[in-house]
This record gives structure tokens, C-alpha cells and sequence, in this order.
């Protein structure tokens, strides 16, 4: 399967090249979304692609949006080429596995991060302050410490290259409206609840994940990716230990290795060598393997 790092679609105009998506406008209703290859760490996109990252997180997403499919509407129209409209299908190496087509919505201006364990910017957040995002948290909490019941932690939408801000539900609460708020609050808890434990039983700890919402009219619908290595922290389950930082089914492999070398999280990013590179496509495949139980033909 091809490698993606920048699909080149003519027949459509492109609304936007992300850190990872490319989106082209479909129609008044319609858009196309294609997962590249790219990958980014630290809002730095990197200079080499994952080979077939895009397939693997495009899946992924598919597979959980399915799943929750009774808990909440998402925007999926149709995940195969050949159910896209017939221009795309003479572009069919660039969107194969990686490509949906997805309803317009109006996308809420907040990300809604839960988190079930404690790492990552809430581990530096509850080191200073004892709180995350204005929750107050025990006492003596361990890094990696998995949390009695998980949190919901919002934060801004940044622009590309630019970095999220954590906010308190207050601040999200005047951005989106009181029972917004609390309707995306409920939802996100509930999605990543039926989630870690699915995962659980797979041999993967969700330590935390990002969901995106929108609107269209007064419905509110699941966009997005859901509960990808991109977009969440798998640990594996064996091994588990609270008290230090976890290794990872996820692109954290990625991030160990830039702060090892030193990376001033600046860009242009550095080259990635071939071992790395290599080790974090198989995190990525490993990890729809275990959620899935199949293997992807890649």
C-alpha cells in the first residue's frame, strides 16, 4: 500500500492541509477527509512519514465510531472508495483505507481531553498546583497513577503550529454554553469509560484521549478521529507500574526519542532514523491489532 504524505486530489477544492489531515470540499453537505502519513510531535511536523500510519489511524477511528455508534451520531458518510463520488476513484492510490467521506458540521472551539490516569501535562499541572484544569486531585498521587474516576479536562483549539490551553469547565462553559458543556462533559466521559474497559480486556490502558464534537443544525455528532495513537495514550497493560512514565502504543515512542536528542520543539524537526521510524509504525499497527483482534494488510 502507498505511502501518503500529501495527497494532490485536482477534482475538488482543498479546505485545509493539518499537521496529519488533508480535507477537500465535496459538495454544500460534503467533505473529504484523508489521514496521511505525516506525523507530528509537539505541534512540529516531521520531515519523514510514518509508511501507512494513515490507514492505521483512519481504522482505528472507524472501528471505535462503530462502537459508540448507540451512545452518540458521528459524521461518517462512507469509508469505501467505491462509494466516494466517481471522480475520486481515479485516486484511489491516495485514499484506500485512509479517506472518508463526512457530513459538514460546525465544530464546538474546544477539545475535550478525559484523563484516567495522571501523565503527561496534567502530571506537570498537579506537580505544581495539586490540580488539573481546575480539578482538585488527592494527595501524593504516583505519575501514571490511574485516577478514581477519570476527568474532564478541556482545552483551546490552537492553530497549526501553535500550542492547546488547558481550561477550567468554567472558561469552556462560556465558550460553548452551560448545558453544552455539560452534554460533551457527560458524553466524553462515557465514551472513554466504555472504551478503557473494552481495551482493557484487549491488554491496553487508555491513560487519556481527545474527542471532537460539532454541530449541524441542533445535533451534536462525533467528528473527527476517536481514540487513535495520535490522539490518546495506550500503555500496555503488562508491565503496568505507576511511579514513572509508561511505554506506549502510541506516537509517545516518538517524543521519548526527540527529547533524548534534545529537540527544542521548534521547527523544521529532524530527520527520523530508520529504527525509529520502523519501531513507531509497528506501535501503531500493535495497537490496532490488540483493539481489533485482526491484522490490517498493509
Amino acid at each position: 500500500m502507498k505511502t501518503v504524505i500529501q495527497t494532490d486530489i485536482k477534482n475538488y477544492p482543498l479546505l485545509s492541509r493539518g499537521k496529519v489531515r488533508d480535507i477537500y470540499d465535496i459538495d454544500e453537505e460534503t467533505l473529504l477527509i484523508v489521514t496521511s502519513d505525516r506525523i507530528s510531535a509537539y505541534d512540529v511536523v516531521m520531515p519523514d512519514p510514518i509508511p501507512q500510519k494513515g490507514v492505521v489511524l483512519n481504522q482505528i477511528t472507524l472501528f471505535w465510531m462503530e462502537m459508540m455508534g448507540d451512545m452518540v451520531e458521528n459524521h461518517i458518510i462512507a469509508s469505501e472508495v467505491d462509494d466516494f463520488p466517481e471522480p475520486l476513484r481515479a485516486y484511489r492510490d491516495q485514499l484506500e483505507g485512509r479517506a472518508v467521506l463526512v457530513k459538514k458540521a460546525k465544530p464546538l472551539p474546544i477539545e475535550c481531553i478525559v484523563r484516567g490516569f495522571i501523565t503527561g501535562s496534567g502530571w506537570s499541572d498537579y506537580q505544581k498546583t495539586g490540580n488539573v484544569c481546575g480539578h482538585k486531585l488527592p494527595e501524593n498521587l504516583q505519575e501514571s497513577e490511574m485516577l478514581e474516576k477519570p476527568i474532564f479536562t478541556p482545552s483551546t483549539k490552537a492553530e497549526l503550529g501553535e500550542h492547546d490551553e488547558n481550561i477550567t469547565l468554567e472558561k469552556a462553559a462560556t465558550l460553548l454554553g452551560e448545558d453544552m458543556m455539560r452534554k460533551v462533559e457527560k458524553l466524553s466521559l462515557d465514551i472513554y469509560s466504555r472504551a478503557r474497559d473494552y481495551a482493557k480486556k484487549r491488554g491496553i490502558l487508555i491513560a487519556d484521549t481527545k474527542f471532537e464534537f460539532g454541530t449541524i443544525g441542533d445535533r451534536l455528532i462525533l467528528i473527527d478521529e476517536v481514540l487513535t495513537p495520535d490522539s490518546s495514550r495506550f500503555w500496555p497493560m503488562e508491565g503496568y507500574k505507576p511511579g514513572a512514565g509508561q511505554p506506549s502504543f502510541d506516537k509517545q515512542f516518538l517524543r521519548d526519542w526527540l527529547m533524548d536528542i534534545g529537540f527544542n520543539k521548534q521547527p523544521p524537526g529532524p530527520a527520523i532514523p530508520e529504527d525509529i521510524n520502523a519501531q513507531t509504525r509497528s506501535k501503531y499497527i500493535e495497537a490496532y491489532r490488540l483493539l481489533t483482534g485482526s491484522d490490517l494488510d498493509i
